[in-house]
């Protein structure tokens, strides 16, 4: 062992140079809890990317006065800790959600050493470990809590050469990343192009067109038509948040919100829970081949149709709408490949109230007018489409392969530096303009739609 290190240190920190001081979060900094107006100081995003404008997707609330003051080189924090890195030094005046954990620094760090330090993987972890809760439900970590967090305190002129060092590789990697994130966006967008083209035009470039009346649609084939939703689909609008039973006849059950149901399917490995009457659970289970629309939040639209429910009894919350078929004469992946084109085309902020939080409510699905070719032609264009989408997306997944390998590769190289396991004092760093990572699919952390719904029941 080098006796340049030294090893009485908390365990996340391990070795650090043995000329680094080793501090308590409490006495580096202090926590700024002052309440304030978002119309006085504009909301701020706590997000992966850190602390930024707010996002579009960032659910709006009427909070009003209640929200916290954050100054130029506050680092904040999201004290539900979930692992995510939804955290760092603000660049920004501004307001963030009470959620929030805003910490002042008392000495003249260098801001990007704490942004650094305090979004690495190893510091995610020990703020993660000094929380309590339930685990990956409602898990938090107060300042009460983090304040003993021992943090490593380079000198000053080491916490700059740092920065230079990180600002440099970091913005490598992503110029690499934001390369892969384009053409991500540039496949996606192609392949959008694709399902709005097959499913008003069909396959038959030859066929006579005429105008469909309505402007999401636009020109179809002569020989299909358009309909109202209700006229041959049910939908059924999930239960509302029940967090204890009502009688000894109620059980414990899964079910699925809005968190769960993406255009590239159900996920079903990790569902929360609540409790049912043995009457609700014959209204709102899931059966095989149902197609799933999301009620609310930053995924109104969001559809998919569930394939296996993995021997499961599966019910649903209401941030989910059930759509079933009520003639064999439409498929419920055709119907899925629209929805996919309205909400890609922003159908659902044209007809959906986004003061708050945007609805695609029971009758608004209801009110949706689709094409309808004859069932031949829907099961045509859906078995193109889903090779055509299947091709696409095998390229899409590769690019995001590259850019975890990218963002692995980041995480570890900060991790090693910011803690001083990798020494660059005198490594020769040219000069560089530095590169933001651009997430094009970043969502805010502040809270999301599930929450609001837990405040209604």
């Amino acid at each position: 062992m080098s006796e340049n290190y030294i090893l009485n240190n908390p365990a996340w920190l391990g070795e650090i140079p043995s000329h680094w001081d080793c501090k308590k979060i409490g006495s580096l900094f202090t926590e700024r809890k002052v309440k304030v107006s978002d119309k006085e100081y504009p909301p701020l995003s706590v997000a992966k990317i850190g602390v930024v404008p707010q996002l579009d997707t960032a659910v709006k609330t009427d909070a009003g006065d209640n929200r916290k003051l954050v100054r130029i080189g506050d680092f904040v924090i999201n004290s539900r800790s979930d692992r995510k890195g939804s955290c760092g030094v603000s660049e920004h005046d501004g307001s963030v959600s009470l959620i929030n954990i805003v910490l002042t620094p008392r000495n003249l760090w260098n801001s990007r050493y704490v942004h650094y330090l305090l979004r690495s993987h190893p510091f995610s972890e020990e703020y993660y470990r000094n929380g309590r809760g339930i685990v990956a439900d409602l898990w938090t970590t107060r300042y009460s809590e983090m304040k003993s967090i021992l943090l490593p305190v380079p000198p000053r002129p080491e916490q700059d050469q740092i920065v230079r060092f990180l600002d440099w590789k970091v913005s490598s990697i992503n110029k690499l990343i934001n390369i892969n994130q384009k053409e991500i966006a540039t496949l996606g967008e192609l392949k959008q192009n694709i399902i709005t083209k097959c499913i008003t035009t069909g396959l038959n470039r030859n066929v006579e067109m005429k105008h469909s009346g309505n402007e999401w649609i636009n020109y179809i084939p002569w020989h299909w038509t358009t309909v109202q939703l209700r006229r041959i689909y049910t939908v059924i609008l999930g239960k509302m948040l029940s967090p204890a039973p009502i009688n000894s006849q109620d059980s414990y059950e899964e079910y699925v919100c809005a968190k769960d149901v993406h255009f590239d399917g159900v996920d079903l490995s990790s569902l929360k829970k609540m409790w049912f009457s043995q009457t609700e659970k014959k209204q709102y289970e899931i059966r095989k081949g149902d197609l799933l629309i999301v009620e609310g939040g930053a995924g109104a639209g969001n559809a998919a149709i569930v394939y296996d429910l993995c021997g499961k009894s599966i019910y649903i919350q209401n941030s989910i709408h059930i759509v079933r078929s009520k003639s064999n004469q439409v498929m419920n992946k055709f119907l899925c490949y629209w929805i996919s084109s309205l909400v890609k085309r922003g159908y659902m902020k044209n007809i959906c109230s986004v003061a708050t939080i945007p609805h695609y409510t029971k009758d608004k699905v209801l009110s949706t007018i689709m094409p309808l070719p004859p069932i031949k032609e829907q099961r045509d264009i859906v078995d193109y489409l889903d090779m055509k989408c299947e091709a696409i997306d095998n390229i899409i997944a590769k690019k995001y392969k590259q850019i975890q390998l990218l963002q692995e590769l980041k995480t570890r190289l900060t991790s090693d530096v910011v803690t001083g396991k990798i020494d660059v004092l005198d490594v020769e760093i040219p000069e560089c303009e530095y590169m933001e990572e651009t997430n094009l699919t970043e969502e805010s952390n502040e809270q999301d739609y599930e929450d609001f719904k837990e405040e209604e029941a």
